[in-house]
């Protein structure tokens, strides 16, 4: 057998390892299920809800009721079709934002950790000029600025260009740590190019700091793109979750007491980022072994309890 092929197939059974973990976690079953039931929300929930989001009637601030479960805005339009179909645009959006900022961040770090030399330290001030700027500030700026392009794709390309460089800091580092492993070293023997060791060899090794990584540019961009709606910097004509709260804002729903109005929107998005976060905590006792071994122990230690409480019962 090759080296390279014993190389290949260490890294898929640490793969392998790393799903019945990942499987076996109750935060990311917990997380898992949050997420997929507003990705089901998002994917199906326009077939059922056909009207118009926008469309306006003469049932102006009305309570949730049977007609309107979730009530109607300041114009007559219903609440409960606005947040579903807006689902989509908002998960869409966060989802975008963060894969395209983690290969950014990916490249970026695991080529500066590997190469090492002027290419590291050029990349490396590189993403020091961006780690020092405040993020969210500078969003904001940048989206003003573009507000002639108003929409979800300037403010994806700002978000992605602010956000990628904390991901890339942390990524080279662990990049920096791992060049000089053994397995590192039989591909280099064995004629494996620079680029097959990177993305190949090193970077299934950094599986779950990638996740973890990605899963938390996620709750941030979907936090920022809110945000950033919510302040009038996206398209407001669009419906998602940060446009429905800019309007209720603009329309004084706190003060009118319309709370079904933005209360909706904000428990959708802290439940989604409450299950990425549980995502994200389930990811680290993955990664971190001594997590692990401290989420063993407490299972070991519950069952003896329980087994005791037991034989004490009988």
């Amino acid at each position: 057998m090759s080296i390279s092929s014993t190389i290949t197939s260490t890294t898929r059974i640490r793969l392998r390892d790393l799903g019945r973990l990942f499987t076996h976690n109750g935060k990311v079953g917990l997380g898992l299920a949050i997420l997929i039931f507003f990705a089901l929300v998002a994917l199906l929930g326009p077939l059922f809800f056909t009207q118009d989001p926008n469309g306006i009637s003469d049932m102006q601030m009305q309570p949730p009721s049977p007609e309107h479960w979730l009530g109607t805005t300041q114009l007559g339009q219903d609440v409960l079709t606005q947040l579903v179909i807006g689902t989509r645009l908002s998960l869409f959006m966060g989802f975008v934002i963060g894969i395209l900022t983690m290969i950014i961040a990916v490249a970026v770090g695991l080529v500066s950790g590997y190469y090492g030399g002027w290419i590291d330290e050029a990349l490396s001030l590189f993403s020091n000029v961006f780690l020092i700027l405040p993020t969210l500030p500078l969003a904001i700026l940048l989206a003003a600025f573009l507000s002639n392009y108003k929409g979800p794709i300037t403010i994806a390309i700002v978000l992605t260009v602010t956000g990628w460089s904390w991901g890339s800091r942390v990524l080279r580092a662990q990049t920096l740590s791992m060049r000089n492993r053994d397995t590192v070293e039989a591909a280099k023997a064995s004629g494996e190019s620079d680029l097959r060791i990177i993305f190949f060899e090193i970077l299934p090794n950094e599986t779950a700091i990638v996740a973890a990584q990605l899963l938390g540019t996620i709750i941030y961009a979907i936090l920022a793109e809110t945000g950033l709606e919510f302040l009038g910097l996206g398209d407001t004509s669009a419906v998602s979750w940060g446009t429905m709260l800019y309007w209720a804002g603009n329309n004084d729903a706190l003060q009118a007491g319309a709370w079904w109005w933005f209360l909706t929107p904000g428990l959708c998005i802290a439940i989604l980022g409450a299950g990425l976060a549980f995502i994200n905590f389930g990811i680290d006792e993955i990664a971190n072994p001594r997590l692990r071994s401290q989420a063993r122990l407490q299972k070991l230690a519950e069952k003896k309890l329980a087994e005791e409480q037991q034989e004490d019962a009988q």
